[in-house]
């Protein structure tokens, strides 16, 4: 048998022809409701899944083959081309560097980013992880620590507030033996909230579905803090969620699909990855993440809506659909 042709093998494309997606007409569509206020885009940006929808192949090819790495350092800035707002996962396992941020920010300068604050603020108990090494298991000591989030995170941020649409304050689900009643935690929160400086807009994401109490709200509310309307595993869904009356703390709205409720994370990500398509349709989160552009439409207020590949397995595709714009991934 003849040795096979390796020029002939190198030039085979290394990502297959995806069925149509009109890129121009969604950068169109979302670059019109950026100016009337309303941000659509997804949780992070790094997705090779993405190469002909959002991303063009021949950008991120050196020596003829395609650069992970070129990919990585570079996609950000295509990304910016089509979407006006990306949600920053990485920055809740890190206090980034005051170069990091410049790297980031100044790779695309158009962008506007919704940044999740760093665990070390948010974990009031190390998970027994490996990724936590001897800490997991025991208590935080800077859960809360407003001095240290006003150092490490916000203050690096003032000079590129203009760019930060929103600062994520994400609480993971807080056993009972933490807090044995939820109005413990709303009165260390309050506490919190209130030491903010006034420069960002802030939101907390709650993933205990039995904080979704008028108290939780009135907290919110005092410091002009957006409760974050969340699709999540043990979460009710967003449109339960918005018809409760106080859910809406200020003039602003924020909102994170991330996952069909009753879905674990490792379940959708066996079912989803690569993230190349569209594998399982959600009429209701599309309907109310619909809404909540409508409401902020007819309101004239801001709004930042962020949808995870882990929803339906292609987050471009989804935020089509949610925008109305015709076309297949």
């Amino acid at each position: 048998m003849p040795a096979p042709d390796i020029c002939c093998m190198q030039s085979l494309p290394l990502f297959d022809d995806p069925p149509s997606f009109d890129r121009n007409a969604l950068a169109d569509k979302l670059r019109e409701l950026a100016e009337q206020g309303i941000y659509l885009g997804g949780s992070s940006w790094k997705y090779e899944g993405w190469m002909g929808q959002i991303y063009t192949p021949d950008r991120y090819y050196s020596r003829g083959r395609f650069s992970k790495k070129k990919f990585e350092e570079n996609c950000l800035t295509e990304y910016s081309e089509t979407f006006p707002v990306v949600c920053g996962d990485f920055s809740f396992y890190q206090f980034p560097s005051p170069e990091f941020w410049a790297k980031l920010f100044g790779s695309a300068p158009t962008l506007k980013f919704g940044l999740k604050v760093p665990e070390e603020i948010t974990v009031k108990c190390f998970p027994t992880h490996p990724r936590y090494g001897p800490k997991g298991g025991l208590d935080n000591p800077t859960f809360l620590d407003a001095d240290l989030f006003d150092l490490a995170f916000a203050q690096p941020l003032l000079p590129y507030k203009q760019q930060v649409s929103v600062l994520i304050f994400e609480f993971g689900t807080f056993a009972k033996a933490a807090y044995p009643e939820p109005e413990q935690f709303f009165r260390e929160l309050d506490a919190f909230l209130a030491k903010l400086r006034p420069d960002f807009r802030y939101a907390v994401e709650t993933r205990n579905a039995d904080y979704l109490v008028p108290e939780y709200f009135s907290v919110l509310k005092a410091h002009n803090v957006a409760h974050v309307f969340n699709s999540w595993t043990r979460m009710p869904p967003i449109g339960t969620q918005m018809l409760i009356a106080e859910s809406f703390t200020t003039d602003f709205v924020v909102a994170r699909a991330l996952l069909r409720p009753g879905r674990p994370y490792e379940t959708a990500v066996q079912l989803f990855a690569p993230y190349a398509t569209v594998q399982e349709e959600l009429p209701e989160v599309r309907t109310s993440l619909k809404e909540l552009l409508e409401r902020a439409r007819r309101r004239r207020e801001p709004a930042y809506l962020f949808v995870n590949n882990r929803l339906e397995g292609n987050s471009p595709i989804t935020i089509m659909s949610i925008v109305d714009v015709e076309g297949e991934g």
